[in-house]
């Protein structure tokens, strides 16, 4: 049917503007689709399932599966249209109302638009679609806010505030590494060469690399392991028995706490990851190598994670062109 459609529409492009070749295009794949059973019996909630199915199958974290489902099931609630038959123009006004009703931000409402694209983009491909629905909506324009990041006093300031041996070694790790909080949680101590100061982590889609820390994380993991009295192969561990591997979520919340402590209210892992690709750049390392050890597939989003220290800039605009 697909072939069909795009015979006919290749046919009447030399007969037809813009704007009525979109009308041809919407109500041939209507009135077509209509004598397709096979696909048109698919319900909504199956396609989500199998697009759920693949993104698990190349290496989606669980958390990221979760996000997808949760905007998904919350696009087919309120869109009941079939989704082959699903318009551009349903799904705008489905972001509108969503961000009227939500009073969210353009970013949330950005992130939503890139998780429904997604899933079109995957119907297309899989040849449920002939065409995305989605191809017209365009990224969200969002102000573009400098985030913080952890200053040098402020990290031997809460440094000096850890007074558990595991809590420095993760914080230096963290530190010194920029390695995400998933990774972290995930490494094993067998992960760890103390000699060479670097370890191997396993990041998105479980793609392994190696990362490296600096001198006092070495020490301060030397002297968290040497006090551990449990035989658990994890790397890091609850401070008290049965001694779990440490989760995502205690490991933020252990942050938080440390932070409130010293009055920063805004102290989390992924913090400790800006403040690396931030310095790293800062300092004149290439921007391809901290790719790499942030372990990112694009270079673009390694540049979302840094920020130009302003004084530098004047002090090269002083050289330059003053």
């Amino acid at each position: 049917m697909e072939e069909k459609i795009v015979i006919i529409l290749n046919t009447m492009a030399d007969y037809l503007n813009t704007a009525q070749m979109k009308k041809l295009q919407e109500v041939l794949i209507k009135e077509l689709s209509e004598n397709e059973p096979e696909r048109s019996q698919i319900p909504n909630e199956k396609y989500m399932e199998l697009y759920l199915a693949a993104k698990k199958i190349e290496g989606c974290s669980a958390r990221t599966i979760q996000y997808y489902e949760v905007t998904i099931c919350h696009f087919l609630k309120h869109i009941t249209t079939v989704i082959r038959k699903i318009t551009t123009d349903e799904i705008r006004a489905y972001l509108v109302n969503y961000q009227k009703i939500n009073n969210c931000s353009k970013v949330t409402l950005d992130n939503i638009r890139r998780n429904l694209s997604s899933f079109f983009s995957w119907l297309e491909e899989e040849d449920y679609l002939l065409k995305s629905p989605m191809r017209r909506i365009h990224k969200i324009r969002t102000k573009k806010v400098v985030k913080e990041i952890i200053s040098d006093e402020a990290i031997e300031v809460i440094r000096d505030s850890c007074t558990e041996p595991r809590d420095l070694a993760l914080i230096d790790l963290l530190y010194s590494t920029g390695i995400r909080v998933g990774e972290l949680v995930r490494l094993d101590i067998a992960d760890l060469d103390l000699e060479k100061r670097e370890c191997v982590v396993y990041g998105k889609g479980d793609k392994e690399r190696r990362v490296y820390f600096d001198a006092k994380a070495k020490i301060h993991l030397q002297k968290y392991l040497e006090n551990r009295t449990d035989n658990n192969p994890a790397l890091f561990v609850t401070l008290d028995a049965p001694y779990e591997r440490l989760q995502i979520s205690g490991v933020e919340c252990r942050l938080r706490t440390i932070g409130r402590k010293l009055g920063m209210h805004n102290i989390h892992p992924h913090k400790f990851r800006r403040t690396l690709a931030t310095r790293a750049i800062d300092k004149g390392m290439p921007i391809e190598q901290v790719q790499k050890i942030l372990g990112h597939s694009q270079i673009d989003t390694t540049m979302t994670y840094a920020i130009v220290n302003q004084a530098n800039v004047k002090i090269s605009h002083q050289k330059f062109i003053a």
